[in-house]
Order: structure tokens, then sequence, then C-alpha cells
């Protein structure tokens, strides 16, 4: 489809959606981007396409970036994911240096040959002993291990039983793995034992594999992992949980909702990325049963079939698990969620509404795409850097702004952010409701 087509009618940018060019069609394999990149090119030239940007500087709570042009960008940065800051610390840095001059800069290998080193061996047992559980396997990336210990444990003939939001990691490896997919309403315990009952009712052989996450990224909300267990228990199902977003960050000893529920060392699988708080790529999956280590490490391709984490990622991710273990991670821990509740707060008085509980993402609701994309558009020039959310990451017509705080977020970053994004909103409204009102001129006119 072109930008003149059914999907964007001026051309502005401001119309159509991805959900457009979902299922392309045509034998011509390489021809099916076309339609896409017309109506990309539409957002970008007119400058509602704030994907794909680079940063100049490290991610710190201010940075320098390019958006995807190559046009400059600045300001105080709400968009990158470092919850307690620790990619800046210097403890991090020196032994990121060490790691290179002992081990070099890359694993060279799978980790079931020779990827890894003593810095991952002694990692896993780090995690392992964190989360109370008895084995840990290491993944390259947080994707890796959500897609992996699904296609690794579930076959064919099994069952997987999902929230209706879980992330796309989690979606992808229910179906690689089997056709049998049940989604249950997003954190609906009820509508999940009716999808548990209604499998066990007709198939009491094969497995089922119930999945969830800790803490839901972009609703920033978690379930009641306690009757999710036992639901399972009750059911013969195994409980997945992804600690991707909570696991560091949140709880008085950073283990997250399975900490704070009590659930340590309690749920079946714990499943977990270390880009959001430990300051590297990387993602983890946790057991109790010594066999699925060893099952997954063989049959869980994205592991099996994968270079290993770098000597230098496991040696940061150790000395980040060790700073969140510290009285430091604990003031880290605090002074986060003093900025997440001051930003909350703040976007409350003004009158912007937001998603869910404290967490590190705080969401603003926007709803229509057209309003985000001007709101989008505005903010570099407010010196503000926060990620615009639209379809396919939330659904259609429910647009937002996903600030991801920082332990290192001065109060000073908060207001800006706050009513750099007050400004942009009230802005846009008035520019749509301008452009309706021509357009409806227009119409009677004709």
């Amino acid at each position: 489809m072109s930008i003149s087509g059914k999907n964007d009618v001026t051309g502005s940018g401001l119309t159509g959606s991805a959900r457009d060019f979902r299922v392309p069609s045509g034998p011509d394999l390489l021809a099916r981007g076309d339609g896409f990149f017309a109506w990309q090119e539409g957002r970008r030239q007119n400058g509602y396409w704030p994907f794909s940007r680079s940063t100049e500087t490290r991610p710190g709570t201010a940075c320098k970036a390019r958006d995807d042009r190559g046009n400059p960008l600045e300001g105080i940065n709400f968009s990158s994911q470092d919850y307690l800051s620790l990619a800046s610390h210097p403890e991090i840095a020196a032994v990121a240096a060490d790691a290179v001059q002992r081990f070099g800069v890359h694993s060279a290998g799978s980790a079931v040959l020779v990827g890894n080193t003593a810095s991952s061996v002694a990692l896993e047992r780090k995690i392992a002993d964190f989360l109370q559980m008895q084995e840990v396997v290491l993944y390259p990336t947080g994707w890796a291990a959500g897609y992996g210990v699904i296609r690794g444990l579930v076959r064919s003939a099994d069952h997987i039983v999902m929230d209706a939001l879980a992330h796309t990691c989690l979606q992808e490896g229910a179906n690689a793995s089997t056709q049998n997919i049940s989604l249950f309403r997003h954190l609906d315990l009820a509508h999940c034992r009716a999808k548990l009952e209604a499998i066990r009712a007709r198939d009491t052989q094969n497995g089922i594999m119930v999945i969830t996450e800790g803490l839901f990224s972009m609703d920033s909300d978690t379930p009641d992992l306690p009757a999710m267990q036992a639901l399972c228990n009750e059911f013969g199902a195994t409980l997945m949980v992804d600690v991707a977003h909570d696991l560091g960050a949140l709880g008085a000893e950073g283990r997250g909702h399975i900490g704070i529920q009590n659930m340590l060392g309690k749920v079946d699988l714990v499943m977990g990325s270390f880009s959001k708080t430990f300051a590297s790529n990387g993602g983890f999956v946790a057991t109790n049963r010594r066999e699925i280590k060893e099952y997954l490490r063989y049959y869980s391709p994205s592991t099996t079939f994968s270079n290993a984490l770098s000597p230098v990622q496991t040696a940061v991710i150790g000395k980040a698990f060790d700073i969140v273990a510290s009285a430091e991670g604990k003031a880290l821990r605090e002074a986060l969620m003093r900025n997440i509740v001051s930003l909350r707060t703040q976007f409350a008085e003004v009158g912007l509404d937001v998603y869910g509980d404290p967490s590190a993402i705080v969401c603003a609701k926007v709803g229509r795409e057209s309003i985000a994309r001007m709101v989008s558009r505005r903010l570099p020039s407010l010196s503000l850097l926060a990620n615009l959310v639209e379809y396919p990451a939330v659904a259609k017509g429910a647009a937002r702004f996903r600030l991801q705080v920082m332990a290192g977020h001065s109060e000073e970053n908060i207001r800006h952010a706050v009513r750099s994004i007050k400004l942009a909103v009230d802005e846009a409204r008035i520019m749509a409701a301008v452009q309706e009102s021509r357009s409806q001129a227009l119409a009677m006119a004709a």
C-alpha cells in the first residue's frame, strides 16, 4: 500500500498503523516491504518516525543521540533501560576492563562446547543463590531465554496457557512449539483456571506450560504468583514466570515480585533478562532440577546453537548482582522508587493518566496515534528523549509514552519530563482539533 492509499490519505504520517502491513501478499517476497516503507517514509519525512535512534554518548540520565535520518538530538533521557543507573557505575567499568585483560572480548563458542568462562560458571551459581533456586542456564539475550525455555521444553502435543499480554519472545516461543495455545485474559485467574480445566478434561497425558510475567512492561501490573503456582500444581501444569522488568529493581532485597510475594524458590521456572537492571545484554532460566538445566543446554536452540555470553558481559552482570544485593543496591532502589512515585504524582497533578502500579516503567496515556505522533515530533525540541509506544507493542488506539525511570534521575529531570510531555500533548490536541474542524468545513462545502 502506498502512503496515498487508504492507510494515509494525506501522506502526513499521522494516519495508518503498522497493523496494516502485518500480512503482505504477492509472489515476490522482496517486494513485501514496499508498502510499509512508503508509509514509514511518509512519517519520517514529516518528523513522525521516532524509532531506530542511536546514542552518541553513554545512555545516562541525559545523552546525545541521532534520529534514523542522522539529525542530532540531545536532552534528558527517559528512553534507556538502566533502572539502577549501573551502566555508568565505576565498579562495573572496572570489572569489564579486567575481564578483557583476563579472558579477551569474546566467548568464541557455544556454552555446550568451550564458550563458558570461570565468570559465567560463577554467575550461574550467583543467580541461582539469589533466587533460591538450584540451577541456572545462561542465554545470549533475554529474548533468547524467553523463546528458548518454551521451545526447549514444549512439544507439539503439549499445551500452552498464556497471559494475553505476554512478551513477544514468549509468544514466538509458544508459536514455534505447539498449535495448542490458549490465551487467558490479562491477570484473570478465573479465566486461566477455565482454560486449564478444559485442557485436562480432554487431555491428561500431555504437558501444560502456564506463562506469565512478574511485571508487565506496558501496563506496569503483576499477577498473583502464589495463586498461579497453586493453580498449576492443581492441574499438573508447569508455571514459567518472566522477571525481566522487576528483578533487581523492586523489592527490599531486589528480588522483584517473586521476592515480594514470598515465592523465592517456589516457582517452577523463572526466566529473566539482564538488560533492564544489570547493565548488559543476556538472559537466564532458573530451575530447581539439574535434569532440566542439562536438558535445556542441549535442546533449547537459542543457547545450544548460539555463542555464549562474552566474558565481559558475565563479569559485568556478576558485579551488578553484587551491587544489587548490597546496601548500595538498597539505596539505589529507594532512590528509584522515590523518582517513580514523584513522576507518577506529577503526571496526575497535570491531568495525565499513567498505567498500573509503581515500577520503573511509567507509561503516560495518550490513546490516538495521531496525537502521540505529534507529541513525539515535539519532544526533541523540548530536550526530552522518551519512547513512543504504539502498535504492535500495544493495541491500536492505545498509544502511550513509556518513560523508563533511573535511580540517577534528579527531581529537576522529572519536572522537566512532566512539563515537556504536558505541553506537547496540549499542543497536539489543539492541532488535531483545528485539523478536524478544517476537514469538517471542507466536507460540508463539498
